[in-house]
């Protein structure tokens, strides 16, 4: 897809493909007479969401504070780990399988120890986000960081260039697609883990996020109130990878522009 295409071909054919969704979904619901408490027509769902409009905003307001912050860290975090991968083959083979861990572990085990340790709150969510969304950011950057020509390692060498010199000139500028393609990957990852560490360890006082309306909808059969909360949960996932996408193709634009240059 080109940066430059027009941006209602980007957006008009996954709406009318969602109009479409929501037409046949209404007609089913209405020719079938199935029950509300199974599935409910969209109608229903419109009308929970707009009942529910303020609670509804105020917790897509706290898993979406949760789910940044969590991607933020990752970003960080990630980039740190994968720069000593670089650096490093011994760490990088001593260390790299227990970052596939953050990837294979079943993390709705682990998130009740994260409440027995960390508590309920900001904090345990955001750690949950940060578990689930860690894994692409360390293995993209990895990759992008170790992938260099060896020619320009000749180069540099050739040059005197120290240690920090061929990172900061040589391996972070040809790691930038790696990375933001890692960030696009974790923005949704993101959002997932703040869901499920909200399942968890909630907000208390301060407020219930989308997680927690989820486990309320369902537990009391408010079927109409749990698609509702489901389509905020997917409409902040998009948000958010559209977001990051934005952001990552501006990066990507100098990043080219830089390369060409030279």
């Amino acid at each position: 897809m080109s940066p430059h295409e027009p941006l209602y071909t980007r957006v008009l054919p996954p709406l009318l493909v969602f109009v479409g969704v929501l037409l046949i979904w209404q007609l089913i619901c209405t020719a079938l007479a199935v029950p509300a408490y199974l599935v409910p027509a969209p109608t229903r769902v419109a009308a929970a969401a707009i009942a529910n409009a303020g609670p509804l905003a105020t917790a897509t307001g706290l898993t979406a504070a949760a789910a940044v912050l969590g991607l933020l860290i990752s970003l960080l975090l990630g980039t740190a780990i994968a720069i000593v991968f670089s650096q490093s083959r011994l760490l990088a083979r001593s260390l790299y399988p227990y970052a596939i861990f953050l990837q294979t572990v079943p993390v709705v085990a682990v998130a009740p120890l994260i409440v027995i340790w960390f508590g309920t709150g900001l904090a345990s969510v955001v750690l949950v986000s940060v578990m689930i969304s860690l894994f692409p950011v360390i293995t993209n950057g990895t990759t992008g960081l170790t992938r260099v020509d060896p020619q320009f390692f000749e180069l540099f060498a050739m040059r005197d260039a120290s240690r920090l010199q061929v990172l900061l000139k040589l391996r972070l500028p040809g790691a930038v697609p790696y990375l933001v393609t890692g960030a696009k990957t974790s923005s949704g990852l993101a959002v997932i883990g703040a869901i499920i560490g909200e399942f968890f360890a909630g907000y208390g006082a301060a407020g219930y996020g989308l997680g927690y309306r989820i486990l309320q909808a369902s537990g009391q059969l408010k079927t109409a109130e749990l698609f509702a909360a489901i389509l905020a949960c997917t409409l902040l996932g998009l948000v958010l990878f559209a977001a990051v996408s934005l952001l990552g193709e501006r990066v990507l634009r100098r990043w080219r522009g830089r390369e060409s240059e030279a």
